[in-house]
């Protein structure tokens, strides 16, 4: 018996005893106890009552490719690649990376994650079947050069999915990380994005793009990630959308905005990003190899890099590769 399969006789929210766990799975009450504290230290919290037995505090939809892709429009289901759910991977991304072959916009998506990342190598906090792993792959005829902006086309293409579930109060800080806009969560983290490249700088090329989405965080899941977290719950009265739906919108807009982003490049979403910039106008410090910036957030440029006003008034663009951005 495998921890998430333990998690999937859990999702309804409703009590199980451990005998009837047991039962089920052929096992001992004292392997069940086993798996129920192997999903808890991944952070899964399963409350245990001794006269009824373990329960979620809620209700968990476990990812079904079936169900996800008789969500997605007739005829955007039939262009697709293939759309994958694990029960646990490393990552997402490497997964699709190791996928050579794989068609055009192929989706991989994962209940759990080992080894999640995030830009610049940090690491992504994936408990199982809480939130959204997702990554896609996109094939291009343009080149590596013609990405310009990607990342942040992509944080548009979440938030797009975001209003299409219902979800508002969210916005973009450069160059990949979606937040909460305003109320008293305003700067948690709701997701990230990590965008990486392979192929020809002026030929085909292919680009992973991977997207983690917070739809519930414990308190203590909270604290482990080491920074201000928000979930979609905390956005929608206590109640996330149901994640297959979530999977669903999430790959139907990445799928339109993947292809409208190959046609018309960055340029087709420097508006809408403009509208969800959340540091345009903030006092930023900037920290690098150039050591210490101190300016103000004054937008982005044509290629999708970060304008910051200095003290002497003048301009400066930053690349992503460059620097960590902070609200000084």
């Amino acid at each position: 018996m495998q921890p998430l399969q333990l998690l999937a006789w859990l999702a309804t929210g409703e009590s199980v005893s451990g005998a009837a766990l047991a039962a089920r799975a052929g096992v001992t009450r004292a392997a069940i106890w086993k798996q129920v504290e192997i999903l808890r230290g991944r952070g899964v919290p399963i409350e245990a009552h001794a006269a009824t037995g373990y329960r979620l505090p809620w209700p968990v939809q476990m990812l079904d490719a079936g169900v996800i892709r008789a969500a997605l429009p007739s005829a955007l289901a039939r262009s697709l690649g293939a759309i994958e759910v694990h029960g646990e991977l490393d990552s997402t991304s490497s997964e699709l990376q190791r996928r050579s072959g794989a068609s055009d916009l192929s989706i991989v998506l994962a209940e759990s994650q080992t080894a999640g990342r995030g830009r610049r190598g940090r690491s992504w906090l994936s408990p199982p079947g809480m939130n959204i792993y997702l990554s896609c792959l996109k094939r291009f005829e343009s080149g590596i050069a013609g990405l310009s902006g990607l990342s942040l086309a992509i944080g548009v293409i979440v938030l797009r999915a975001l209003d299409q579930l219902g979800v508002a109060g969210a916005g973009l800080k450069w160059p990949n990380d979606v937040l909460v806009a305003t109320g008293e969560s305003a700067g948690a983290k709701l997701g990230g994005i990590l965008v990486e490249l392979s192929g020809e700088y002026q030929g085909p090329c292919a680009a992973v793009v991977g997207i983690g989405l917070n739809l519930r965080l414990t308190p203590a899941l909270r604290l482990q990630t080491g920074q201000p977290a928000c979930d979609l719950a905390s956005l929608t009265g206590g109640v996330p959308p149901d994640r297959n739906r979530v999977a669903a919108v999430l790959i139907t807009a990445l799928a339109e905005g993947l292809r409208q982003f190959e046609r018309d490049g960055f340029a087709a979403f420097t508006a809408d990003y403009a509208q969800h910039d959340l540091l345009r106008d903030e006092s930023l410090q900037l920290t690098g190899t150039l050591g210490v910036i101190h300016g103000t957030g004054a937008g982005i440029d044509a290629r999708g890099a970060l304008q910051v006003r200095l003290p002497d008034g003048s301009l400066r663009s930053i690349d992503s590769a460059d620097v960590t951005v902070r609200r000084a």
